[in-house]
């Protein structure tokens, strides 16, 4: 068993046909996002991508857990692109006749962090990529972009965050929007496209409206670089 949901990655089809983009939208089997809803008036395909364990999946390295006693995470991030790049992107493009010009990425929260983390590693595949309150507060995450961010000239970013998430959770989770400007500041830096968007409530608030607007910002993107 891998750690993608091979069976569960759906494709969204958009207005704009098997020849459009493709945005891979990194998604949970047991409590999906409402991935259907965000994607209205979008012209991208978008595909759900559900990963099987959410900690373990999508994290780039081990490390402690946040709260006393909570479960550690297993750092499977690496294994589970290889996956993604390997065997499930070119499996749905082959079943459902897709030929896209360019992919992106896209992920809330720890599927955030990953779809970050694949932006970096994998450029010849993922030209864009949306990171939604992401988990960028993870043990070393700013470093790492710090090392490996550069060569970004003609990419896309597009970064979002409730305003209230600096406020909240255990100590470790409230450098996140600080953390998450420092990326963008990074990104910009190495040539990328950065859009930054600070908007209301907190991390378990307002999912489905931030991943709307993170499809849309991809599409806009994707309609301007044609």
């Amino acid at each position: 068993m891998g750690f993608i949901d091979v069976e569960g990655c759906a494709p969204l089809r958009g207005a704009g046909g098997d020849g459009a983009p493709v945005i891979y939208v990194i998604d949970m089997p047991e409590h999906p996002f409402d991935v259907a809803a965000a994607v209205d008036g979008v012209r991208a395909m978008v595909v759900r991508v559900p990963v099987r364990d959410w900690s373990d999946s999508l994290t780039p390295w081990p490390a402690a857990g946040v709260r006393p006693g909570a479960e550690d995470f297993g750092g499977k991030a690496t294994e589970t692109l290889a996956e993604l790049t390997g065997t499930v992107i070119p499996a749905v493009e082959a079943a459902h006749g897709l030929s896209p010009a360019r992919r992106a990425i896209c992920g809330y929260s720890l599927g955030g962090l990953f779809a970050l983390y694949a932006f970096t590693r994998e450029p010849s595949t993922f030209s864009a990529c949306a990171c939604l309150s992401g988990s960028v507060w993870y043990e070393g995450w700013v470093e790492y972009l710090r090392r490996h961010c550069s060569g970004n000239a003609g990419r896309y970013t597009y970064l979002s965050i409730g305003r209230k998430e600096r406020r909240a959770g255990p100590p470790i989770m409230r450098s996140v929007q600080d953390d998450l400007e420092a990326c963008a500041d990074m990104l910009r830096a190495s040539g990328c496209a950065v859009d930054l968007v600070v908007g209301p409530g907190n991390h378990m608030q307002h999912h489905t409206e931030r991943l709307a607007a993170g499809l849309k910002a991809l599409d806009a993107w994707f309609d301007a670089v044609g």
